[in-house]
């Protein structure tokens, strides 16, 4: 697994930009590469900033050719503003030319799968396995994720099932600590099919989680830690959540 990075900027905005910049270029290279990008996207504060950042510069992004996942979603109804698919698209998706059949949504509570987030997951490892040329999961080239203040990603939280889990890609979490407690996530073995995965983390509460991440704690007690890539893991934090990191 790859080497952990960390880059720190002296705020949030400042780290916000720079994250966009990033995001820009990398999904820029890939295309390049390859002619097309895949990311998987986050929700929270910093992770929408950073969208509503690229909005402003989006730089040579070919947004047809761009796949978009997310890495958890709140299980609610069609339009709910919590959900992280309604933010992403009010921050970034509904200004840009992206291709309908290549944004990826988690399914809605109001859907075909209401009240059964069991198999809303399993539809959403299947979305993933028919777009991962003959495996399970498509190789991202970026995944992004936030942190909470005890260590969560995506929603894995610790000592819980879902950051136990080793073999399913897609999960539901029917409990979780943080409300609403019904949501459908990527597992740490989704998590670890990126190309690179970013942890976009800012604020002095989320301090000692990312000192802990970034030292290895196990993952189970700071999911946070077991979030790696497969040629690079980035850490890019303001110098609040960088605070208990050694110099």
């Amino acid at each position: 697994m790859s080497d952990i990075h960390v880059e720190v900027h002296p705020d949030t905005d400042t780290l916000v930009a720079a994250a966009a910049r990033r995001f820009v270029d990398t999904v820029v290279a890939a295309q390049k590469s390859r002619g097309s990008a895949s990311v998987v996207l986050t929700g929270g504060g910093t992770g929408i900033g950073m969208l509503a950042e690229v909005r402003k510069n989006p730089g040579d992004i070919d947004w047809r050719e761009l796949d978009i996942y997310w890495g958890d979603e709140r299980f609610l109804p069609t339009g709910d503003p919590e959900r992280n698919d309604v933010q992403a698209r009010a921050a970034l998706l509904d200004h840009v030319d992206v291709d309908p059949d290549r944004v990826h949504t988690m399914p809605v509570s109001d859907g075909i799968y209401t009240d059964d987030p069991e198999a809303a997951a399993v539809a959403y490892a299947q979305v993933l396995g028919a777009h991962a040329n003959g495996k399970q999961v498509p190789v991202f080239d970026v995944h992004l994720l936030g942190m909470g203040g005890e260590g969560h990603v995506n929603s894995l939280f610790p000592d819980t099932d879902a950051v136990r889990e080793e073999h399913r890609f897609v999960v539901a979490v029917t409990d979780s600590p943080k409300p609403p407690p019904v949501r459908i996530t990527l597992t740490l073995p989704a998590v670890r099919h990126a190309d690179e995965v970013w942890l976009v983390v800012s604020g002095e509460a989320k301090a000692e989680a990312v000192a802990a991440a970034v030292a290895g704690a196990p993952p189970v007690e700071i999911p946070a830690s077991g979030a790696r890539g497969l040629t690079a893991t980035r850490w890019l934090l303001d110098s609040s959540a960088a605070s208990r990191l050694p110099s």
